[in-house]
């Protein structure tokens, strides 16, 4: 019953073009990457490719330097291997470490209060949502 991913991609005009697309970069990774040495290779990665100009992320300023260093070379090679692009334009991936979350604080509710929690639940309806709240927030809180 289960119908190839590859059948719905290429199935909307847009999907095919996005598909298209998405294939193009593959393509170029793998001919960029073995233009290059492979400790340069496995340091950079083919962001975009649009109006002939290939994006290019580098993971550090050095092997940015170096990438620009051999851009013309680059783009002979990857011309002579059949991709018409015109410029490699290389820019430096920027990763930061998520944010830490600062750890969520125990809190207590006092006896008494807690006490005036049970009282107010119990004079509740017995089928009343506020009830139910109320009764798991002060067994929650001991």
């Amino acid at each position: 019953m289960s119908q190839p991913l590859q059948r719905y991609l290429g199935s909307g005009d847009a999907l095919a073009r996005l598909h298209d697309h998405a294939a193009r970069l593959r393509r170029l990774q793998d001919a960029f990457a073995r233009a290059l040495p492979p400790l340069l290779a496995a340091s950079c990665q083919v962001g975009n490719f649009k109006d002939g100009v290939l994006v290019v992320f580098a993971q550090g300023n050095a092997v940015a330097v170096k990438l620009k260093q051999m851009a013309p070379s680059l783009t002979a090679r990857l011309i002579e291997a059949g991709h018409p692009l015109t410029a490699i334009q290389v820019r430096v991936a920027v990763h930061r470490p998520p944010p830490q979350r600062p750890q969520p604080q125990a809190r207590t509710i006092p006896e008494d209060g807690r006490r005036s929690l049970e009282a107010l639940a119990a004079s509740l309806p017995a089928d009343a949502p506020l009830r139910a709240a109320l009764e798991r927030l002060s067994r929650r809180s001991r």
